[in-house]
């Protein structure tokens, strides 16, 4: 009953969301979101039934006690003019990240598309338009999987997370994807809000394992609910999600969004100090130096497949080899070469 009614709750929030004001937006989902809060004060932000230990795992590498992915989604052309700030504030700190583009929503130049992927980081699809459209029926997903896997192989992406995180692991399998991170462990604020229960990616098998794909949920909290939704003026929470992950050997995931990033003067009503992102970088450099394994999502993805059984590395080569040894099906992933496999030696 509760999916239905957060269905109902979300199809009709979209349809007056137009007629809405951004400031009234925001208030509204305020108002729900501190109710909600509330009510799930249990399960968010840490939900205990999340630590549980995959049995196919047995550590990261090199004994690192967790792992650090930086994912960011841009909604909204704000977003694009800030990206290349928020990349460079990343590289001063020595930190990598995927940045997610909404295909159709606005602008992307070339550029900096190829200045992120230059620089070692990653860029990865957030479907064709920042709304719920993709999951209206699967008619219309299977419509906008065209639309995505065309944009997926422009970009040479291999990555996926759908706009306000709705998922149906299903019909995900239409992608071409290498992973998808439309899920989290906990979030009660997100209008699909049926939390994955894990801080460690989920292989999900499709009929071949060349079909299947990862899925790496975000597990800290996203900075839109934390920042603009709850105004919180530090980084407690994140530091308590983050102590509990590291204390459990999981993947402490990141999501946030350079469009509410406020890079200079003050921010707005629907922005936050960049300084907070900052502070969690420092604070995971500072309290976890040498503790952690810093690592782009494609990476996790195709790490997470090898110790799943479903691929190995080819030794001197770039190249994920399903288990069966179909070399038919190979599933070529992003140059990883000797740097992953090093990674991988338990």
């Amino acid at each position: 009953m509760k999916l239905i009614s957060e269905e109902a709750i979300s199809r009709a929030y979209y349809k007056v969301k137009p007629l809405l004001s951004r400031r009234m937006q925001i208030a509204i989902r305020s108002l729900v979101a501190r109710q909600k809060r509330r009510l799930y004060r249990e399960i968010w932000p840490i939900d205990k039934g999340a630590g549980s230990v995959p049995a196919q795992f047995l550590g990261w590498p090199n004994g690192k006690r967790f792992s650090v992915v930086l994912t960011h989604d841009v909604d909204t052309a704000r977003g694009v003019t800030r990206t290349r700030q928020l990349m460079e504030l990343e590289l001063e700190m020595g930190f990598r990240s995927s940045f997610n583009f909404v295909a159709r929503d606005y602008p992307l130049p070339p550029e900096l598309r190829n200045l992120l992927v230059e620089h070692g980081f990653e860029v990865g699809v957030h479907g064709l338009e920042h709304n719920r459209s993709l999951y209206d029926s699967a008619t219309a997903f299977a419509e906008h999987a065209k639309g995505i896997n065309s944009y997926l192989k422009e970009w040479g992406a291999v990555g996926f997370r759908s706009p306000c995180v709705y998922h149906n692991f299903e019909w995900l399998h239409g992608l071409n994807i290498s992973y998808d991170a439309s899920s989290f462990d906990t979030d009660p604020f997100e209008p699909q809000s049926d939390g994955v229960r894990s801080i460690f990616p989920i292989l999900q098998k499709g009929k071949y394992p060349a079909k299947g794909y990862v899925e790496l949920p975000y597990t800290l909290p996203q900075d839109f609910t934390l920042y603009i939704l709850f105004g919180e003026r530090n980084i407690d929470i994140w530091k308590k999600k983050l102590e509990w992950i590291a204390e459990r050997g999981g993947m402490a995931l990141v999501n946030t969004h350079p469009d509410y990033m406020c890079f200079d003067g003050r921010p707005r009503f629907d922005e936050y100090p960049v300084g907070l992102y900052r502070d969690l970088l420092t604070h995971i450099q500072g309290e976890y130096r040498g503790e952690y394994w810093h690592l782009l999502p494609h990476e996790m993805a195709s790490y997470w497949n090898v110790i799943s059984g479903v691929a190995e590395l080819s030794a001197g080569t770039d190249t994920v080899i399903p288990a069966d040894g179909n070399i038919n099906v190979a599933t070529a992933v992003p140059s990883l070469g000797a740097t992953l496999l090093e990674k991988v030696k338990l």
